[in-house]
């Protein structure tokens, strides 16, 4: 039962909050076009709030899938750098245990000499003379002076290896620790853009929610509001039926489109009260009016009286029954008369967008003689 106006579509932008505009509809881009349903008026509007809204939470969960994809990358890079972490301090701390060892093992070298060898073959207490002179001849000078040189050499040959061997050891562990150090640096990193991009996820869902709030809270206005106006229309009295399979012959280009998706010859939208009836006033041969911006359709009669139309209160076949109810009222085409009673056409009586058909009480509605 709504007439056209004009519409624009934006593109919602990823705010916590969309900020509802009203659209002012002027003559300077074309006539001013009727409104005819304060229900569906309303509706139409929460409806393109819920659309926006809907847009925005399927672009913020689109930006959650990739906020989490980021983090899944994150979190594998931080259990890999982790894992390697892990192997090197391993290797830090077999590292350390050798060196350890290392050092034991020098110790344990020079313990080897008690002080009496010590002083005898590396100090020098005793003289190659007072050697000789404790000799029981030459050979056994040779012998001790032989042995003293062997056991002198394969001290210092082992403690030279040992030292090797600890400087070879100390020298792996800095570059364990190096390494250690730029992972741990790297680890770090990784986890101070693993908890940014968990916040910024937080975030974005939190903005989702709020906008799945708005659209579950609209989608409920909106059924609140179609309920009322079913119930507007219910006081006509009647009980609706589909009717004719060819919708009172309302041209299938307007029948078949979504509802309010075209405008018809009248400045109407499509699949509404109004402009069903102002079709099967045309299709019936006689003038219908441009009132597109000319009143609701409670207001039909008034505009009627003023193009010299008759109205009153006793229907006749071919009339536009006028129903006051409602802020915008509604409007019907009489197919028959009896008694007290007619027999209507009509689209979006149950707020559907579609054509049904009901006898109701004559009682309380205006009858335009077209």
């Amino acid at each position: 039962m709504v007439q056209y106006k004009n519409r624009s579509k934006k593109i919602p932008k990823l705010t916590p909050l969309i900020i509802a505009s009203v659209v002012v509809i002027t003559a300077v881009t074309g006539p001013v076009i009727t409104k005819a349903d304060k229900y569906e008026e309303q509706i139409k509007a929460l409806e393109l709030l819920k659309a926006q809204n809907e847009a925005s939470s399927g672009a913020l969960a689109g930006q959650a899938q990739g906020i989490q994809g980021e983090i899944n990358e994150l979190s594998n890079q931080i259990a890999s750098i982790q894992a390697q972490i892990d192997i090197n301090t391993a290797k830090q701390d077999d590292l350390t245990k050798q060196i350890d060892s290392a050092v034991k093992r020098l110790g344990e070298q020079k313990d080897l000499l008690s002080a009496n060898i010590r002083s005898m073959y590396i100090e020098g207490d005793i003289s190659p003379l007072e050697m000789i002179a404790s000799s029981k001849n030459l050979g056994d000078f040779v012998d001790k002076q032989e042995y003293r040189d062997r056991i002198k050499e394969n001290i210092s040959s082992t403690m030279d290896e040992i030292e090797r061997l600890k400087k070879q050891l100390d020298e792996q562990r800095r570059e364990v620790t190096k390494i250690l150090d730029d992972q741990k640096t790297l680890r770090g990193t990784l986890d101070q853009k693993n908890t940014e991009a968990s916040a910024k996820l937080a975030g974005v869902n939190q903005d989702k929610a709020a906008f799945d709030a708005q659209v579950k809270e609209q989608s409920s206005q909106i059924a609140v509001l179609r309920a009322q106006q079913r119930a507007a229309n219910a006081k006509l009295g009647g009980s609706a039926v589909a009717g004719d399979p060819a919708k009172g012959g309302y041209p299938a280009k307007w029948a078949n489109a979504p509802q309010d998706s075209l405008v018809d010859s009248w400045g109407m939208y499509n699949r509404e009260c109004v402009s069903y009836t102002a079709w099967k006033v045309y299709q019936s041969g006689r003038h219908m009016p441009y009132w597109g911006g000319r009143g609701n359709a409670n207001q039909w009669p008034a505009n009627a009286r003023a193009a010299g139309i008759p109205v009153d209160g006793a229907p006749r076949v071919g009339d536009v029954a006028v129903s006051m109810a409602g802020y915008y009222g509604h409007v019907m085409y009489v197919e028959a008369v009896s008694g007290s009673s007619v027999y209507v056409s009509q689209y979006n009586y149950a707020v559907n967008g579609e054509y049904s058909e009901m006898w109701i009480s004559s009682a309380g509605l205006e009858f335009i003689h077209f």
